[in-house]
Formats: C-alpha cells, structure tokens, sequence
C-alpha cells in the first residue's frame, strides 16, 4: 500500500490543537477533515511564562480508489453461482461493500462465512480498508459479541476465575476487547498465533 504521507507535508503551530488544526485550514485552504494530521511536538514554552506550543504535520488526503474493488466483483460476480449485486460508499478513508440480490441471505450462512470471505480478499487486492456488509448484519454481529463479551465479563467478576473464547477474527476480537474492558475490574488479552487468536479474559492484576 502507497503511503499516504508520501504527498507533501507542512507543519502549523498553535497554541493548543484547535488552533494548529485553523491555521492549517486557512493556509490548505481547505476543511480539515479533507486533510490528514500527526502531532510532531506539544511544548511548554518558558516554563509556562508564556503558555504552550503544540506544532502539526498536513497532508491532503488521497481520494479513495475503488477502481481494484469494483473491477475485481464485476468480474466476478457474472460467474459466480449466486445472484448478488452490490454498491459502495466511501466514507472516513474506509471503502464500504453493501451486497443485496436475489441470493443475499446465503452471504449470511455459519455465521456469515462468505461475506467475511468476500471481506478478507477485497482487501487483499484494495489499497485503501474494506467493510462489506448485507442486511446489516455487521450491526447485528457486534451488538451480539458485545452482548456476550459483557455476560462472560460479569461472569468472570463474579467468579475472579479466568474464561477463554473461542477463535475468533481481528475484527471480532476488537470489539470483543473494547466490550470486556468497559466492565470494571476485569481486562483481556489475545492469545495465539496466526489470523484466528482466542481472547482471555481476567481479571485485572491476575493473569
């Protein structure tokens, strides 16, 4: 994948991030969420005499490319033994696949296997990250993994014995860890080697 920050950068100052994030508007002459950012220093200037410094780096950020998402799914689709069609979005620097269709729901089967399919190898070949979705069932499957994660969290909180999940993605796993942690006291981490990691889950201080 192309670096982003390979087009040229500036850096802006400011007394605090808003500021920076103005006075790089105003030179770009563009909104800032057209623009990319990373803080290169946040100082006190004098020893706080005369207040704080905080100096970014922009960069314009790269329209998003479908061409390699779209061209790959026309050609295929033709032959592939379901009747599926599709649009995307762009939104956030992420390319959105929605799948609709006669054979829609088949996408959906073992827990959504082949949308996950379609999901992994689109972004083998796309240079930007790729979410495909059909009849929401990302929204569904997060609510879901939450929804679990929280009872084994609870579980384990009022046990203070340890759980291990089952194999799950990246993208499972993510929500999983952020739904643990929100119950107090307890913590998780990944385990294993390879795409599919099981999730501890303990609490914290214990391991």
């Amino acid at each position: 994948m192309e670096n982003e920050k390979s087009d040229p950068q500036q850096e802006f100052k400011g007394k605090n991030l808003d500021e920076a994030l103005g006075h790089a508007e105003h030179v770009l002459k563009i909104p800032r969420e057209k623009f990319s950012y990373e803080i290169v220093t946040e100082k006190t200037k004098l020893f706080g005499i005369r207040g704080k410094e905080i100096v970014i780096r922009a960069w314009l950020k790269k329209e998003l490319d479908t061409n390699p998402v779209t061209r790959f799914l026309d050609t295929l689709l033709p032959y592939f033994p379901l009747e599926l069609d599709y649009q995307v979005k762009k939104k956030n620097e992420t390319i959105y696949v929605i799948f609709d269709g006669e054979d829609k729901n088949l996408l959906l089967r073992k827990d959504g296997s082949l949308l996950l399919a379609f999901q992994h190898v689109l972004n083998k070949i796309s240079p930007h990250k790729v979410q495909v979705d059909c009849e929401f069932y990302r929204r569904r499957k997060e609510k879901r993994l939450r929804e679990y994660a929280q009872q084994v969290a609870r579980q384990v909180s009022n046990t203070g014995r340890n759980e291990t999940l089952d194999l799950m993605n990246p993208y499972e796993r993510r929500i999983v860890h952020i739904a643990v942690n929100q119950v107090p006291g307890i913590t998780s981490e990944s385990i294993g080697e390879g795409f599919l990691k099981r999730i501890k889950v303990f609490p914290i201080g214990k391991t």
